[in-house]
């Protein structure tokens, strides 16, 4: 079924629940599980729910990780509050770029159903939304943690909504300069349990930065027609050939296994991480080794499962990474 289709059919379910209810006054007070689970879909969509779950995991892990090193529990130091913080903003950010780019997303097949692609939510209502949760979420890192997180949450944000976004319909650096933002998570979990930046934080940021180029080469060959529709130069819109799309997520796939082992080299766990990294690193290049197989791929849907493979694994990769980190931290003091 077509997205096209899909929000129609929405939008039918809508208007007979409205008109059912119009019927009499016990109709008014009916339950309407169908309308309402169409608005709860669609804010997790507004706010990509997804997205953000993979940023609290890392800055779950940072904030661990940091909490550690003071020698104290990451729960008696507001880790739930430093999380509710920067889902907040993360969400914001999320509804704020869907407001910039609702026309290039009602072309994109796989966007096209977003309540503000679709017209299912008004432009105000979404950066109301966008706006609101940035807000709060800002306040809310004030409050309980300090003010460089909340500095760099908010330019974090700035960095993915003003930079970013609109950079993706001019150059492929916009991927680059879109992994800044996203590797945020670990720095920002860290910052909130010890109020500065330091050496371990910049090793958790460049594990998210690395991972990154594999898992958005592999989402980029997937959707690439849809990227041309739409007029975002991803780099297998510019060079439909793969040739460059296979060697960024190569050299970075390579670049995760050093990388990942960084905090095992700054003290941060012990010997058990280092293995498991290594071994899960290994795994990651691997997947892209094998994604590397579109270019000689005998078919696209041949080519289509190799992207797809490679995008599971990557999704995988990261809160596995994490959880080694985390259960094999070493404390300080």
């Amino acid at each position: 079924m077509s997205p096209a289709t899909q929000a129609a059919d929405r939008i039918a379910v809508a208007v007979r629940h409205a008109e059912s209810a119009s019927h009499g006054a016990s109709a008014i007070h009916a339950p309407q599980p169908g309308a309402t689970a169409l608005i709860i879909q669609d804010l997790r969509e507004l706010f990509k729910v997804k997205v953000v779950g993979l940023v609290l995991v890392t800055g779950w892990g940072g904030f661990y990780l940091a909490s550690m090193q003071s020698g104290i529990s990451s729960l008696q130091r507001g880790l739930l509050d430093t999380l509710l913080g920067i889902g907040l903003v993360s969400a914001g950010a999320g509804a704020l770029n869907q407001a910039l780019e609702r026309s290039t997303d009602a072309l994109m097949t796989r966007t096209a159903d977003r309540p503000l692609a679709s017209g299912r939510f008004p432009l105000w209502a979404g950066v109301a939304a966008g706006l609101g949760a940035l807000g709060l979420g800002a306040w809310w890192l004030l409050v309980s943690t300090n003010l460089l997180t909340v500095s760099l949450a908010l330019l974090t944000a700035f960095t993915y909504v003003a930079v970013y976004t609109p950079l993706k319909r001019m150059t492929t650096l916009a991927t680059f300069i879109g992994a800044f933002p996203g590797a945020m998570g670990p720095m920002l979990g860290w910052t909130a349990a010890r109020g500065r930046i330091e050496w371990p934080a910049v090793a958790l940021f460049a594990i998210l930065f690395a991972w990154q180029f594999p898992h958005f080469m592999a989402i980029a060959w997937l959707y690439r027609e849809d990227y041309a529709k739409a007029g975002i130069r991803m780099l297998p819109v510019v060079q439909p050939d793969g040739g460059t799309t296979v060697a960024e997520a190569l050299f970075f796939a390579v670049l995760m296994i050093p990388v990942s082992l960084a905090p095992w080299w700054l003290g941060l766990t012990g010997t058990t991480y280092a293995l498991l990294a290594t071994g899960l690193g290994l795994v990651y290049l691997g997947y892209t080794m094998r994604f590397a197989g579109i270019l000689r791929a005998k078919s696209k849907n041949e080519s289509r499962m190799l992207a797809r493979d490679l995008l599971k694994v990557s999704v995988l990769y990261l809160p596995l990474l994490f959880t080694a980190l985390m259960f094999c931290a070493t404390a300080t003091h």
